[in-house]
């Protein structure tokens, strides 16, 4: 039914095609394909293009007529229902036209069977190294060629090892890897497009093998590391890996890749020394390798301490252990001047792994390392010796306004710790304490608020967090002025003058600063709490502050500021002390009352020896001024006043008694207006009255009985 169908609609198309050639004169043979399959239908169509005699030819000679049957007048086909090869030929269509006038035309048919590959494998295995020969069995009709490609590439110029032999099989000498891959078989009819083609699958089969990185591990113990062991394994087909250990496995100390290639041993221990075997197996052979593991542990270090403070001249002692697999060496390390210190006797040495330094000095502060050495690696732990800084040795002072100034060329020794601070120290003179202010070493080393225009000693020392070093040799510096204030005044304590309950000292002027002095404000009170100050001004000329009516067996304070436009000075102060009031004794000793007597009877004796002298012209008086000045005697003069009565005065001049309380007499004579000699004074010898010789000269001195 379906083979009618298909007659039916080829006539349908051999009609159409005449129709449209219909109208054309010329001979044409339609057909719809010239290659045809074995067993197909074969169907030639020709058209003459005009009305005449048709007649079919194969090779030359007459096609039986039972496969020729005519269309209409101009047209005739011929049908092959099953073809077969010998049905190939040249096809001619000729035709004698009523008109006399003959022609023909010719086709071409191909009639084929197809290419077949029958029972030839697709798939073939062949070990590396060995020679592959890859069949192609092809069959069809007529003459069948056959031609290998591989990568879509039909030649192996570039692969020296692969030729195709004559029974179209493909041989592989001494397969690689890279032989491996799907072949083409491509059999195609020859002369025409008619092909067909067959995939062939080539593996090339290898044994394992086993490359390692490293056949010995080193690693070092600890929770934290962590070693892997690596197993670069190939074959064909790809092996399956398998580990041998010389601990039980663990989930959670020993960790596989996805492939089992690489073993992960977590936080290694001495315990995972030994050998690990890495086997390979696929379904050729099988194949193994070892890595030896080697498990070191650390240097390890400890110290007895890690920092030390430590006063100068103190002995230092500081313990080290060190610890590891193998044993390390221990060393101590200064890391001020990287010298590796021994032990051999000396102040700073090691005994038995101990640091120990005698009488610690400055210098002796720092870092010190204690060093494990190891053929795996080093290990080192630092302790800190602090001590106190040492002295400054190049210090040079320089003065300034009510201050000093410090410089410093080079920085003490730090005795291992920085230097935080300077202490700095004054005072005026050797009896006094000193006086201290601590000042960071960042700032300006300097003592301000000083007295200006003093000399004080000055030194100062390095302070850092082991203590206070010693002090650098003291210098001697005077203070400056304060530019535009006055100095403060100076009392003269050495002149000092207390007198019953007075007191006085001299003042003296000092810089005024620029500007000359208005006043001085002077402020005195009694050194008791709750004592009021009392204060009153003195005029710039002053030179001595007095002060009366104090009270008796009392401290006093005193204050005296100089004043100028710019300002005040520093106070002077000064401290005084009145005694107690006098107070007369009844009681006296013998010796006293010998000594009051005899004072007596001396004036006593020297008023009668006077008087005698100057009225009678006698006594022991007289007697030495006749030997020294003969019968004329300087000095004497007899005054006559008022009633007759001749009174003989004795002028004495530059009587003077100073602030300590003894008297000073001298004597001086009055001499003429003229300035000649002095005229001779001779004694009355008139007797005394009995009033006159009772009552004594206002002119001398009195004397207690």
């Amino acid at each position: 039914m379906a083979k009618q169908a298909c007659f039916y609609l080829r006539m349908a198309l051999l009609l159409l095609l005449l129709l449209t050639y219909s109208t054309d004169a010329k001979m044409d043979i339609i057909t719809s394909k010239q290659d045809i399959q074995v067993g197909d239908e074969i169907l030639l169509l020709c058209k003459a293009g005009g009305e005449g005699d048709i007649m079919w030819q194969k090779n030359g000679e007459d096609i039986d007529e039972e496969m020729v049957s005519k269309v209409d007048e101009t047209s005739s086909k011929l049908l092959i229902r099953r073809a077969t090869v010998a049905d190939g030929g040249k096809y001619t269509c000729i035709c004698d036209f009523d008109n006399g006038h003959k022609d023909e035309v010719q086709t071409q048919l191909f009639v084929y069977e197809g290419p077949s590959f029958g029972s030839t494998p697709t798939y073939h295995e062949f070990l590396e190294g060995t020679d592959g020969n890859v069949p192609c069995l092809v069959s069809g009709q007529p003459v069948v060629e056959v031609r290998w490609i591989y990568n879509k590439e039909a030649s192996f110029s570039d692969r020296n090892n692969v030729r195709q032999l004559p029974d179209n099989a493909l041989l592989i000498e001494k397969v690689r890897r890279q032989d491996a891959g799907t072949y083409v078989c491509h059999a195609q009819i020859k002369g025409r497009p008619i092909f067909k083609q067959l995939f062939i699958s080539v593996v090339i089969n290898a044994p394992p093998t086993v490359r390692l990185r490293e056949e010995v591990k080193k690693v070092i113990a600890g929770p934290e590391t962590n070693v892997s062991l690596l197993c670069l394994v190939d074959g064909q087909p790809k092996p399956n890996i398998t580990w041998s250990m010389p601990v039980l496995y663990h989930p959670g100390h020993h960790k596989f890749n996805s492939d089992r290639s690489q073993l992960t041993i977590r936080s290694v221990a001495r315990d995972d020394y030994g050998e690990y075997v890495c086997t390979a197996t696929n379904k050729i052979t099988e194949t193994s390798a070892t890595i030896m593991l080697q498990v070191f542990e650390a240097p390890e270090v400890s110290l007895s301490v890690e920092q030390q403070n430590v006063n100068v001249g103190e002995r230092v002692s500081v313990a080290c252990n060190v610890s590891g697999l193998p044993q390390p060496e221990l060393h101590w390390i200064n890391k001020y001047n990287g010298q590796t210190l021994d032990s051999s006797s000396g102040r700073v040495r090691v005994e038995e792994g101990v640091l120990v330094i005698d009488e610690i000095v400055p210098s002796d502060g720092g870092l010190y390392s204690c060093m494990a050495v190891s053929i795996i690696g080093n290990a080192s732990r630092d302790v800190a010796i602090h001590t106190q800084p040492g002295p400054p040795l190049y210090v040079s002072v320089s003065p300034g306004p009510a201050s000093v100034f410090f410089s410093l060329k080079t920085l003490p020794v730090s005795g291992g710790t920085p230097i935080t601070s300077f202490v700095l120290q004054w005072r005026k003179n050797a009896a006094e304490q000193w006086k201290e202010v601590t000042v960071p070493n960042a700032d300006t080393l300097a003592v301000t608020a000083l007295k200006p225009y003093t000399l004080y000693s000055v030194r100062l020392a390095a302070l850092n967090a082991a203590g206070l070093g010693h002090f650098s040799e003291a210098n001697t510096v005077h203070t400056q002025g304060i530019r535009g204030e006055p100095d403060s005044p100076v009392l003269l304590s050495d002149e000092m003058n207390i007198g019953g309950n007075s007191f006085s000292v001299p003042l003296k002027p000092t810089d005024d600063g620029g500007s000359p002095l208005l006043h001085y404000t002077l402020r005195y009170r009694q050194d008791k709490d709750g004592a009021e100050w009392k204060e009153k001004q003195l005029s710039s000329n002053t030179d001595s502050v007095t002060l009366k009516d104090l009270a008796f067996a009392t401290d006093y304070q005193l204050e005296v500021i100089a004043v100028n436009m710019n300002g005040s000075s520093i106070p002077a102060i000064f401290n005084f002390t009145i005694a107690e009031q006098p107070v007369r004794r009844s009681s006296m000793t013998k010796g006293s009352v010998v000594g009051i007597v005899m004072v007596i009877f001396l004036v006593v004796f020297l008023v009668v020896d006077a008087t005698c002298c100057y009225r009678n012209h006698c006594g022991l008086l007289m007697s030495i001024a006749v030997k020294l000045f003969g019968q004329k005697v300087p000095g004497l003069k007899v005054l006559e006043e008022g009633e007759g009565t001749a009174k003989e005065d004795l002028k004495m001049n530059g009587i003077s008694t100073p602030r300590g309380g003894r008297h000073h007499t001298g004597v001086q004579t009055n001499s003429s207006k003229e300035g000649g000699p002095l005229k001779e004074v001779a004694c009355d010898k008139v007797s005394l009255t009995k009033h006159e010789a009772t009552q004594p000269d206002r002119n001398m001195p009195k004397t207690d009985a």
